[in-house]
């Protein structure tokens, strides 16, 4: 079993940074690629970003290209997403989840383990 638990969401103006970070425990972290997801109020939850066993391979969602980075410390056991140029369309629950594969992968259905979420408000 794997608990994920999500910190750093909050509310920001737009064009304002926020970091998140998950922390991972009961699985080895580096055997394990992550990911990050939202869903916005009223809507389904969509892929945000992917990033593989060892961070050196990631994906975004085109929506995010260029203003959030996912990252990993395996020594730490966490994640994390730097979100910059924050827009009001960020708002959102955001989620860290966790699947038993080393690769990236953009289908929540591919993944294993979820976290409670995290709320990020971007006020325009």
């Amino acid at each position: 079993q794997v608990q994920l638990v999500e910190s750093g969401g909050g509310l920001v103006q737009a064009g304002g940074s926020l970091s998140l970070s998950c922390a991972v425990s009961g699985r080895t972290f580096s055997t394990i690629a992550m990911g990050w997801f939202r869903q916005p109020p009223g809507k389904e939850r969509a892929f945000v970003a992917s990033i593989n066993w060892s961070g050196g391979t990631t994906a975004y969602a085109d929506s995010v290209k260029g203003r959030f980075t996912i990252s990993r410390d395996n020594a730490k056991n966490t994640l994390y997403l730097q979100m910059n140029s924050l827009k009001p369309e960020d708002t959102a629950v955001y989620y860290c989840a966790a699947r038993r594969n080393l690769d990236i992968s953009s289908a929540s259905s591919r993944y294993d383990y979820w976290g409670q979420g995290t709320q990020v408000t971007v006020s325009s």
